[in-house]
């Protein structure tokens, strides 16, 4: 067992290694090109559709099977932002040092575009199905624009199965750290995250919607104050790892304390992977939830992409690699307790006892988040795939791998179903780069329509 265990984890490694990061970075530079640096560009419209919308009621009453752009976004936003961005970025300092950090904003940057354009082509071919809800995403754009009928049906399945080990590493990621604050047994935390997550998704995808609209900002507010916080308790340290992060992304990290040092190819490695992975680029799930939204166009609620980005990776991660540089945890920490960097810098200002508390809730929550939406990205499928049967069976098997995960079993599942996601990434990035020109053509029309619009307002 434990040799088909190191089997699967090496061909994980090597496929989420370079072959992977080199094909999603061509992905990304292309659509940058291709969309002419769109989120440079249109920066000033972006935040005017977007941000400076929140609090605009909308003109009409929202349709019965729709979300408010703000809702879709947040929901997109709530699984990818989280857990995996405070346990996830020091783990790529550990393994490749703090030139890890620049290399993703690299990607982020790079990205952005290939998200959007994800996006974009969810709205532009969904539907509504048997419950009167809008349905869109990679199935249906695989299906409907391209005629992949087969492919479109291994994507569903493939996402459908992915999403049990994702539940799982979701739940153990959330016990972890409340066993070891509070003694609980790991199976009451999973038991507890379980019937929380079970009370949201039953209330379905209007229920989902409000809740991340309401949680998910307060989550995010509290965990960048509490940041700013440590980093400037060590702000004669902020100069220094500014110089650390772009020295060590293009010259190899020298061993300092138990870290053990890095190359300049494994900075690159962990950074790319790290942002890719922590924001779902090309893996399509964003353009699952996105096309939910109550919006007339397309590119109006694909916007909300490069925000999606700029928030969980170039935000969160950022000030998560902050903290861990400028508390100089990483010199400090055996790279088998990266995860834990953040929670040791926290330590290290506000105690152990409040630290643990507040990570340990912080946590909770934001996996809370997190889940609701993956099932329903799941459910979504199975509902596609063969109906309400499926959808209701899948989403009993989820919450029970929930409770599963929070103990730490079934460990093999997690790596081998995770390898899941290359297969479902690849054809989605593909269908993407063949709809290309369609994603040129929904941006064009749309920015020629707001400047239509905007000379007959001045008229």
């Amino acid at each position: 067992m434990h040799k088909i265990e190191n089997g699967i984890e090496k061909i994980s490694d090597f496929t989420w290694g370079f072959p992977m990061v080199v094909f999603l970075l061509l992905a990304g530079c292309y659509f940058t090109i291709r969309l002419k640096v769109l989120p440079v560009r249109y920066f000033l419209i972006i935040i005017k559709e977007t941000i400076g919308k929140i609090f605009k009621k909308p003109s009409t009453s929202l349709p019965e099977g729709a979300l408010t752009p703000f809702q879709a976004f947040s929901s997109s936003l709530a699984a990818t932002a989280g857990a995996t961005n405070i346990v996830g970025v020091p783990v790529a300092i550990s393994l490749g040092g703090p030139g890890a950090l620049f290399w993703m904003w690299v990607v982020a940057l790079i990205g952005m575009s290939l998200l959007y354009a994800e996006i974009v082509l969810g709205l532009a071919y969904r539907e509504k199905n048997k419950q009167d809800e809008w349905v869109g995403g990679p199935m249906s754009y695989m299906k409907k624009g391209l005629g992949w009928k087969g492919i479109s049906v291994l994507y569903g399945v493939g996402l459908l199965l992915e999403i049990i080990p994702s539940c799982m590493v979701q739940a153990n990621s959330v016990a972890e750290p409340i066993v070891k604050a509070f003694s609980f047994p790991s199976w009451w935390v999973g038991i507890a995250t379980s019937i929380i997550t079970a009370l949201i998704v039953f209330g379905g995808m209007k229920r989902m919607g409000k809740v991340n609209e309401k949680l998910l900002p307060i989550l995010v507010i509290l965990y960048v104050i509490t940041c700013l916080i440590v980093i400037g308790f060590y702000y004669d340290q902020i100069i220094p790892a500014f110089l650390l992060i772009f020295t060590h992304a293009f010259h190899p990290s020298a061993a300092i304390g138990t870290f053990t040092g890095a190359s300049v190819v494994l900075a690159m490695r962990w950074g790319f992977a790290r942002g890719l992975y922590t924001s779902e680029i090309g893996l399509g799930t964003g353009s699952i939830a996105n096309a939910t939204a109550s919006v007339k166009y397309p590119p109006q609620q694909a916007f909300w992409a490069i925000i999606t980005v700029t928030i969980d990776t170039l935000i969160i991660c950022t000030l998560s690699g902050f903290v861990v540089l400028t508390s100089g945890v990483w010199t400090k920490t055996p790279s088998k307790e990266a995860p834990s960097m953040v929670i040791y810098a926290f330590q290290n200002v506000f105690g152990h006892t409040l630290s643990d508390w507040f990570i340990s809730l912080l946590l909770f929550f934001f996996v809370i988040a997190t889940l609701n939406v993956i099932i329903f990205y799941g459910e979504q499928q199975a509902l596609i795939l063969s109906g309400r049967k499926l959808q209701l069976t899948m989403r009993f098997i989820y919450l029970i791998a929930i409770v599963i995960g929070a103990t730490g079993a079934l460990t093999l599942l997690w790596k081998l179903l995770d390898l899941m996601i290359a297969v479902i990434l690849v054809p989605n990035v593909l269908a993407i780069l063949f709809l290309g020109k369609k994603v040129c053509e929904l941006t064009d029309h749309y920015m020629e329509k707001r400047k239509k619009d905007s000379l007959e307002e001045a008229i």
